[in-house]
């Protein structure tokens, strides 16, 4: 069991790395290839930051381990709102008061609710939902496009990939970073996925625990990272859109890309309690931005302790 976790957490270190060396990769020799940088943000890093989550998610479903790929969506969306915004809050107030986010926060609901249904309608992510759920990520990079073309300012979304596009460039070593990341990001998954079955078989739990404890949390780590560096910087400002961003990937770029390539079912303890509390995760964050509320101490020491609730449940039932 130790091994098998060590080479869950090796499997997650070499995602992370493999999925950021792919984008600063892909990003320098877009640019020296002269594409428009707003073409690169908007695909390459927007679809790229989110290579880890997708590749793990999409070889679960290959492997027949469907759970791990949604307890991987779901627990990293839970994470990413109760954790990845309430730890930071305690050490500098998140600012809701972000031009252009409240229509993230709705694309973020309409996510949410998309998969709700499949969830509770279908009771699966086939290859039909998964072609509608990726249909929701083209159309709303679609929109990020129309929009920044059309000269918008002070969009949270666009202004976060053009950033990490203008600081992604690599020079001569994009090649060698894209093969890295190529080679690396399969190498990560199968850890992953193979060690994560494996352990969740040792503890004789459902594989959507591990996804949405130890790889939820895993592959929440860059987001949790920015977000308290901002937080230190007291740059809060740009914490809720980072998160609001990942959670609509999530569901539509990586939900989608998983249904595509298999059928992933969801089960009786997922529609009991797991998507209940993404989509409260989701409401709160919502509320907050559309109330323009800031996420202050008291409200990020209850979202942690939420999580810790959220987490303890899952242990509960488990032994149940």
């Amino acid at each position: 069991m130790d091994i098998e976790l060590a080479l869950i957490i090796a499997g997650i270190v070499v995602l992370l790395i493999a999925g950021d060396l792919l984008v600063r990769g892909a990003v320098g020799l877009a640019t020296a290839f002269k594409i428009p940088t707003l073409l690169v943000s908007l695909t390459v890093v927007a679809f790229g930051t989110s290579a880890p989550e997708l590749v793990v998610s999409v070889s679960a479903v290959m492997a027949n381990k469907a759970g791990i790929a949604l307890g991987n969506i779901i627990g990293s969306n839970v994470a990413n709102i109760f954790l990845v915004l309430g730890l930071p809050a305690l050490v500098y107030p998140i600012s809701a008061h972000v031009d252009g986010l409240r229509r993230h926060a709705a694309a973020m609901i309409v996510a949410t609710a998309a998969f709700a249904a499949i969830a509770y309608l279908n009771g699966a992510i086939d290859t039909k939902t998964g072609a509608l759920l990726f249909a929701g990520i083209v159309l709303y990079v679609a929109y990020l496009w129309v929009r920044a073309s059309r000269g918008h300012a002070h969009d949270p979304l666009i202004d976060e990939v053009a950033e990490f596009t203008a600081a992604a460039r690599s020079g001569g070593k994009s090649a060698i970073y894209i093969v890295a990341g190529l080679v690396g990001l399969p190498l990560g998954a199968h850890l992953l996925v193979t060690n994560a079955a494996a352990l969740a078989a040792d503890l004789g739990v459902r594989d959507e625990i591990i996804g949405l404890t130890i790889i939820a949390i895993g592959t929440s780590l860059p987001e949790l990272a920015t977000v308290v560096a901002a937080a230190v910087h007291r740059k809060a400002d740009v914490a809720l859109g980072n998160v609001i961003g990942s959670n609509i990937f999530n569901i539509f770029a990586v939900g989608g890309a998983a249904g595509l390539v298999g059928t992933a079912p969801f089960s009786r303890a997922s529609l009991d309690l797991d998507i209940p509390v993404m989509i409260a995760a989701a409401v709160v964050a919502a509320l907050f931005v559309f109330l323009r509320r800031d996420i202050g101490r008291v409200t990020g020491l209850l979202m942690c302790a939420a999580y810790a609730g959220f987490l303890a449940l899952i242990v509960i039932n488990a032994g149940a």
